[in-house]
């Protein structure tokens, strides 16, 4: 969430961003609570003061009355402020914590997808001599994907996958966490990017717990949309809905030290999302399921290094695309789309030739101190010694669902074999073709 004082001092441009952003929230609602917020803290610690010295002077000697009667006044009047206080300050909150995020200067302004920009086309529409299937007819044929027997099993929007399309998912996986733990594969994309004062330290690779408490999920500012999370039933416990979750709130309540940022996950999860409001969408295929593997990138960073790092994901999903050949798009999510917690949001649209379309395969998060602030996650500075905020920045690495998609649909030939992508062979045992 936003600092209270920032929102003071930066309103018109909090107001746009609540406005560019498609949000209706009444600030001055909010400054009126914490101005109460905090006449009722003042009001309430002098009466604590008042109430120590009362039981001071009662240690010494006979208590005399009028410090009995004046004691007993000020317990009444401590234990209506601080009801008062209580109900102020829970309010406060409430409000303060739907103010989004301000959107970097560069963010395109708009209020509907729509309105994202095309930033850059990379590499030509894939191109057949035949007319190219999807990759659901492909893993039917091939005996990949089951979606009947899935359904039958635990309905809708779920899938057997099976045989050559786990040992590719398995090679993708491979590849991705070998090339990110390098730092020499990091070291040459800062390079290319010009990143030059960025670290070049690699990630750590993760599997993290598939579950999180409520209250790690609300601060992460990623459990609403609610009715799009699953949650245990009869516990504080929801399923992830991507591997971010559980990586950007594992040091929360913690102060790293400057010299060990930034500090990279790569995390590998199963995820779930009951994809509400979707009935009917993408039914065909492996688009959208309501249980699918990610690979997910998370940093913490200082406040002066944290767009570096956010412009290295961007620059990590580009080459992990082209890494596989596979043409693609870059998307500047505008101010609408690109989520209440983040500042800025850039996303990869790979070329689908089965469905003739770009499909988003990666989205790229900023989220500046907006995150950090209610995991009260913090960086000790080495020269100062002073404590203040990290900042925080998630990617997807692959998407594996999408990203296979995108391999079998453009790698496919005319008998529904898929050529392998010569940079995953070595994970197959040189396998050429599937």
């Amino acid at each position: 969430m936003l600092d209270i004082n920032y929102i003071r001092d930066n309103r018109q441009k909090v107001e746009d961003a609540i406005k560019n952003k498609g949000y209706t929230i009444d600030l001055d609602e909010i400054l009126q609570l914490d101005d109460a917020r905090k006449e009722l803290s003042q009001k309430t610690d002098i009466l604590r003061q008042e109430r120590n010295q009362i039981s001071s002077q009662m240690k010494n000697g006979q208590p005399d009355q009028a410090l009995i009667s004046r004691g007993k006044e000020i317990k009444q009047e401590l234990s209506s402020l601080e009801e008062k206080l209580s109900s102020v300050e829970s309010d406060f909150l409430a409000k303060l914590k739907t103010v989004p995020n301000v959107p970097c200067d560069d963010v395109p302004v708009g209020l509907s997808e729509d309105e994202n920009e095309v930033a850059e086309v990379c590499g030509e529409p894939t191109k057949f001599n035949f007319e190219p299937k999807n990759h659901y007819e492909i893993g039917q044929a091939r005996g990949w994907i089951d979606k009947e027997r899935a359904s039958k099993v635990t309905g809708a929007r779920f899938a057997y996958i099976k045989g050559e399309m786990v040992s590719l998912q398995m090679a993708i996986v491979n590849f991705v966490m070998n090339s990110l733990s390098d730092e020499g594969v990091i070291k040459e994309i800062c390079e290319a990017n010009h990143l030059e004062h960025i670290s070049t330290k690699p990630f750590t690779t993760v599997l993290p717990p598939l579950m999180l408490r409520t209250e790690m999920y609300d601060a992460m500012d990623r459990l609403e949309p609610r009715d799009d999370r699953y949650k245990i039933e009869g516990e504080e416990l929801w399923l992830q809905g991507s591997a971010e979750h559980v990586l950007g709130s594992m040091h929360a309540g913690e102060i790293f030290a400057e010299k060990d940022l930034p500090v990279r996950y790569l995390g590998y999860a199963t995820s779930f999302r009951q994809e509400a409001g979707t009935y009917g969408k993408d039914m065909e295929g492996i688009i959208r399921m309501h249980q699918f593997d990610k690979l997910e990138m998370e940093s913490f960073s200082t406040k002066e290094t944290s767009r570096e790092e956010h412009e290295l994901f961007v620059a990590i999903q580009r080459w992990l695309i082209e890494q596989l050949r596979l043409p693609y798009r870059v998307i500047r999510k505008c101010t609408f789309d690109i989520g209440k917690p983040d500042a800025r949001g850039i996303d990869m649209e790979v070329w689908l030739p089965g469905q003739g379309k770009y499909r988003e395969t990666h989205t790229a998060d900023y989220m500046t101190d907006y995150q950090s602030r209610r995991l009260n996650t913090r960086v000790r500075r080495d020269e100062t010694g002073e404590v203040e905020l990290v900042h925080t920045n998630d990617a997807t690495a692959f998407a594996l669902g999408r990203i296979m998609i995108a391999v079998i649909e453009n790698y496919q030939n005319e008998d529904m074999t898929v050529r392998v992508p010569e940079v995953l062979r070595k994970y197959l045992n040189g396998k050429e073709i599937l």
